[in-house]
């Protein structure tokens, strides 16, 4: 077997390992995994648990929460599908949270009252709004100096965490640019953050936002200087001449090729100073002939010196990835029984709906993995890997193939349609190459394990993961010549209708509808997006003026002007189609249920649990069709009095309370807007909370909003 795992640790890396251990000191040393009274960073810690040590609410009393206040972010609610992702801190009595536009709110964390607020857009021209998950917080020894670092577009910035004003030492006046210190620096390409980086010593750790479709950044992991904004150490994702997996790519793809970047978070073990960085795939994601190789570090877990930023030792998930399956979460520091020893562990969920674990320091894996074989791709170019890995236990926690008997039975009339559809699509489970007539991707590119992560229960070594069970189709296509190109139609089927379908219906929620545009936008607000990028739209800078205002006018109006000849932005010969869900002809997923659900693994023996339907449709559940599941976005957060709280559910908008050791239902209620975000949870004064933002944005149906609602019992 070929596992694409190198270790490398070796007596001078454990050294390293253990001379960092004695410089964090003897408290971080006696540190308890998962939280107390505080909820400090995102996902609760760095180990990406999502635990709280705290029992005040518990299995007996939980039917007695009560909402114990809200407080409204001033984004009004809106059609316009905001996403509100923001899992708050909790220092001291004092929350940090965001608004679905990135405000930045200092809040009483008892009360909700506002302290401060700081917005990163004011007095700027920046359009539109980004998806970001939350703040960083850090303060010195002392606790005398504090800062909360948040990022909005391509800037990080500093505030102090009192006063909620930028602090001006830190980067141009309180705010570090991310473009610094990557290829096409100059570019003016889009890169931003979505997931908070992770604290250590005196350095931020982050990953990036980088748009899917070339020209793009490259991902690289870097440390950011707390006091001065400058960077410290810089990982390279895609490796450089003469560093290790150099030879995975073609010889010049470091110069042009972008992404396996670090959207997700990251994960650390603060006694041994390891990072644990989970990479995405390589731009673009469907098609990847220029990029013909294993492409490390794409999709792998790369463990770093966390002082250093040099590779211990990695694991790639997926060789060559052309089904856009990035790790799209922070991998979980677990601890398992094994054969009577107790082994520090990392734990890494995927979309596909598996969990891969690893030994922490050596990066052995800790239940067998098979390299698979696959076959080749039928699109000229593209070069697949022979292999893929599928580790053998624990049994995936969501569905891996999609076969007749998996087709809808919702209505006869849906299952007629979706049957015939179906009979034209090659489906054979995972890592099926794509086609020009479709390939079904189940589960789909937003599941199995979605970026909300899973949770950890240290006391029972179970792992609980939330997970979306719906299918996508991939379609391939022979790029536009460049005669054809050189229209607004041409422009816009070359650069994007892969995403907003030739007909501009998009795919909502995910992919924004651009029919009505010219009711919302202006042709110079257009072109301003076009050349700079938005949320999860990559910029095309390399677009020349004449070509931006001809796909601008085709957005807007269906104007189809002929522009000056030029060349596509891409030479390669072809490319995404497209890439939505499999939906019936009512738009309910196109298999059967479950749609959703939320699973618990026992990690000491590699066995589920416990596992149930997760969400429902409202208005099926009214007509007798309960407990389908449903799309949910955002995780769980485990506590020691013996629950698990998750929001996540897309369309019933619930808040749930479960057993976590039987996934028994306890408690629910129902949020202004769906929950899709991790909650957090805390104490102040001796009275435990659980907060959590409320926003929605993932329902086609739907208006969103922007809410914190915390609980607390009578």
């Amino acid at each position: 077997m070929n596992f694409m795992m190198n270790t490398v640790l070796g007596s001078r890396r454990l050294s390293q390992c253990f001379i960092a251990l004695l410089l964090i000191g003897s408290a971080a040393q006696a540190q308890k995994p998962g939280t107390g009274k505080d909820w400090p960073a995102y996902q609760g810690g760095p180990d990406s648990i999502h635990y709280s040590r705290l029992t005040q609410i518990n299995r007996e009393n939980v039917k007695n929460l009560k909402v114990a206040w809200t407080f409204g972010t001033g984004d009004s609610t809106t059609k316009a599908k905001r996403e509100f992702e923001s899992n708050p801190l909790i220092v001291n009595g004092v929350l940090y949270g965001l608004s679905p536009k990135v405000k930045v709110f200092a809040l009483n964390a008892a009360t909700g009252k506002e302290i401060w607020s700081f917005d990163p857009a004011a007095g700027t021209k920046e359009i539109g709004s980004t998806r970001n998950r939350g703040v960083t917080y850090w303060s010195d020894a002392s606790g005398r100096e504090a800062r909360v670092f948040v990022t909005f577009r391509q800037y990080l910035y500093a505030i102090d965490a009192k006063t909620g004003k930028l602090v001006d030492s830190f980067g141009d006046k309180g705010r570090a640019d991310l473009r610094t210190g990557l290829r096409h620096e100059g570019e003016g390409l889009f890169v931003t953050m979505s997931t908070p980086g992770v604290i250590y010593k005196d350095m931020l750790l982050c990953g990036s936002m980088i748009a899917e479709q070339l020209p793009a950044y490259p991902g690289d992991i870097r440390a950011f200087d707390v006091h001065t904004g400058k960077i410290r150490w810089q990982f390279h994702t895609i490796p450089h001449p003469g560093e290790f997996g150099y030879d995975t790519w073609p010889k010049d793809a470091w110069k042009y090729s972008g992404a396996a970047n670090d959207w997700a978070g990251l994960s650390l073990d603060v006694k041994r100073g390891i990072a644990f960085v989970p990479l995405g795939s390589a731009s673009p994601d469907f098609y990847g002939a220029d990029r013909i190789g294993d492409d490390l570090f794409a999709n792998s877990l790369v463990a770093l010196d966390a002082n250093t930023g040099k590779r211990l030792w990695h694991y790639q998930f997926v060789h060559h990835d052309i089904w856009d399956r990035d790790l799209n979460a922070p991998p979980a520091l677990v601890t398992i029984k094994r054969d009577g020893k107790v082994i520090d562990a990392v734990a890494q969920t995927t979309k596909t709906g598996h969990v891969f674990v690893f030994d922490r320091v050596s990066g052995k894996p800790l239940f067998p993995i098979e390299e698979k074989p696959y076959p080749k791709s039928p699109i000229p170019g593209e070069v697949t890997s022979p292999t893929q890995p599928l580790p053998l236990s624990p049994p995936p926690f969501a569905r891996q193939k999609m076969t007749e008997d998996d087709v809808t039975t919702r209505t006869p009339e849906a299952h007629d349609a979706v049957l015939k559809r179906f009979k034209t699509l090659l489906s054979d489970g995972q890592y099926m190459p794509e086609t020009l007539e479709g390939t079904v991707l189940f589960p789909g590119s937003d599941g199995g394990q979605e970026w909300g992560g899973p949770a950890f229960d240290p006391e029972t070594g179970f792992l609980y993961t939330n997970a979306n069970e719906q299918a996508f189709i991939v379609k391939i296509m022979k790029r536009p010549p460049p005669s054809e190109s050189n229209t607004g139609k041409g422009l816009f089927t070359a650069n994007c209708a892969a995403c907003h379908k030739s007909n501009l219906v998009g795919d909502p929620p995910n992919v924004p509808a651009l029919t009505g545009l010219d009711q919302r936008l202006t042709n110079r607000e257009v072109v301003s997006i076009i050349r700079g990028g938005n949320g999860r739209m990559p910029a095309f800078p390399k677009l020349n003026p004449l070509e931006m205002n001809a796909l601008a006018e085709y957005a807007l109006k269906g104007n189809d002007d002929i522009v000056s000849a030029s060349s596509p932005p891409s030479e390669q010969e072809y490319m995404l189609a497209s890439s939505a869900r499999f939906l019936d002809p009512d738009g309910y997923p196109a298999i059967t249920p479950p749609w959703g659900s939320l699973t618990a693994i026992n990690l000491n023996k590699g066995i589920f649990a416990w596992r149930i339907p997760f969400g429902e449709y409202p208005e099926l559940a009214a007509q007798g069709m309960r407990n389908t599941g449903s799309e949910n976005y955002g995780g769980g957060v485990l506590t020691a009095g013996g629950l698990l709280f998750i929001g996540a559910t897309n369309y019933d908008k619930k808040f749930h309370a479960f057993d976590k050791r039987t996934g028994e239902l306890l408690w629910e209620t129902t949020l202004p807007f769906a929950g899709n975000a991790t909650p957090s949870v805390y104490e102040v004064d001796g009275r435990e909370y659980v907060v959590i933002a409320a926003g929605g944005g993932k329902s086609v149906k739907d208006i969103s909003g922007g809410t914190y609602v915390a609980f607390a019992l009578r």
